[in-house]
């Protein structure tokens, strides 16, 4: 049959080559694109129509998801993608993401490919020692860090319903009273997410919060917690908005105190732990007894890739094991069957880019990420300070760098509709990307400096961008 892949299996290297030749000129563009270009757009439909009979054959196919993708793709992997925390992909991270898709491992288990455990193994053991964990916690990766705050969340779930005499992954939530869970004002909707898909419900957090900007009241957790019973905590490591951290080492404190888990989304203010200038903003981490982070984010590898790790490795187990089946090998210590300790069964071998990336940049090259994209932010927020119509609105800590347009005679009640306004023109005009929040009340920028390729000229040109649009729109009101 004409369409049968079989009869088009010599196409398949001609297909990686052509790939490979598109590479070198689309990445050597990449610096210099808009981040999305309106006069591309419309190829989108192009990847439209019906589904083809006998198909246009192996070269066709990927020629024209060449032609479409290099041209209408958002370029999210360039230095000027500020929206949200988005990284890009080191060389050699993006390099192994090749090599992941051409050897298409199945990572569940051990039994079907021992290459894949064993890289895993490795790699969440040197990220425990670059960001100051524990060696004896246990860990997985997972997609994302919903699904590493899920997995932390799942063992906390775990650990709460043992001290009600219950064990939850056989006998379910029934019978069981609310899970107290307490966070700061900064607690992130994928924590929330977490919590809504393990059945306890997305606003049993208790949120509390010291002032509008949402700091973590210390005092009234303490109290909480002196009458609620067995608890758990979210401590945050980075705020979208602001960029700040909770007090972790109060929180874990809080947490031996009074018999608590202490979970910590660090999807990615935990790599501030690489450079001695930022480690002190998640001191205390490592008495935390679950910690999710992303690897997409300030590790810049390829989507999609996150982390977990648990101080008893066991909760892992615990949570998200025993499936007693007869055809699955049972759980080893050395031999790990990782699809036992996360929420994915079927798994792709996302340890391949993390490894390869740590091997080829180490502690060193990653220390020099992190401290240049502070340094970067705190460029950015000299730019703003130095500007009549820009107002710095939150310190900067790491990388994040949250500010709005204010033109002088522009009167308060005017400005969200004004910052707002330029947020959509900033999308729009795509030179550079950076969405809009609502900061203590105030409609802002915070673009977030987290790609291995941002350079001062990005940051600079994202400073232009914002007061020339800016500028624009004051004059067509």
């Amino acid at each position: 049959m004409m369409g049968d892949p079989l009869n088009a299996r010599e196409d398949a290297a001609e297909a990686l080559g052509m790939v490979a030749r598109a590479a070198g000129p689309y990445l050597d563009a990449l610096p210099h694109l808009p981040v999305r270009d309106a006069t591309h757009a419309h190829l989108v439909d192009d990847l439209d129509g019906p589904l083809p009979d006998t198909g246009d054959g192996t070269i066709a196919a990927v020629a024209d998801l060449l032609r479409i993708g290099t041209r209408a793709a958002t370029h999210s992997s360039g230095p000027r993608f500020f929206h949200f925390v988005v990284g890009g992909a080191t060389p050699a991270a993006q390099a192994a993401d090749w090599v992941t898709s051409l050897l298409d491992q199945a990572t569940g288990l051990w039994l079907t490919s021992p290459l894949a455990a064993r890289a895993e193994t490795v790699v969440l053991r040197w990220l425990k020692e670059l960001l100051g964990l524990p060696a004896s916690h246990g860990g997985v990766l997972t997609p994302s860090a919903t699904a590493a705050n899920l997995t932390g969340l799942a063992c906390a779930r775990h650990w709460w319903a043992g001290r009600h005499g219950v064990d939850v992954a056989a006998a379910g939530l029934a019978g069981l009273p609310p899970m107290p869970v307490f966070s700061s004002g900064y607690v992130h909707p994928s924590s929330r997410k977490a919590l809504q898909l393990l059945g306890l419900g997305r606003d049993v957090v208790r949120a509390l919060s010291r002032d509008d900007a949402g700091r973590l009241d210390v005092d009234a957790l303490d109290r909480e917690l002196a009458s609620s019973g067995p608890a758990v905590l979210i401590g945050n490591a980075g705020e979208v908005n602001g960029g700040d951290f909770d007090p972790l080492d109060e929180l874990a404190d809080l947490a031996e105190r009074h018999g608590a888990w202490l979970h910590v989304d660090g999807a990615f203010g935990l790599f501030a732990a690489v450079s001695p200038r930022t480690a002190g903003l998640v001191r205390g981490v490592e008495r935390a007894d679950s910690v999710a982070a992303d690897a997409h984010k300030w590790l810049n590898v390829p989507y999609d890739s996150g982390m977990a790790f648990v101080r008893d490795p066991a909760a892992l187990e615990g949570a998200f094991g025993g499936w007693h089946t007869a055809y699955l090998p049972d759980p080893d210590d050395e031999l790990v069957n990782y699809n036992t300790r996360g929420p994915e069964s079927s798994r792709r071998a996302r340890a391949f880019p993390l490894w390869a990336t740590l091997r080829a940049y180490g502690r060193a090259g990653h220390r020099a990420m992190v401290e240049r994209h502070q340094d970067l932010a705190l460029r950015l927020g000299r730019r703003i300070e130095e500007s009549p119509d820009l107002e710095l609105l939150a310190p900067i800590t790491v990388f994040i760098v949250c500010f709005r347009y204010r033109p002088p005679g522009v009167p308060e009640s005017e400005l969200d509709d004004l910052n707002r306004e330029l947020g959509e023109a900033l999308i729009d005009d795509g030179r550079v990307y950076a969405g809009t929040t609502v900061y203590r009340g105030k409609v802002a920028l915070r673009p977030a400096i987290v790609n291995w390729r941002t350079t001062e000229e990005d940051v600079d040109l994202l400073a232009s961008v914002v007061r020339e649009l800016g500028g624009r729109l004051l004059t067509t009101d």
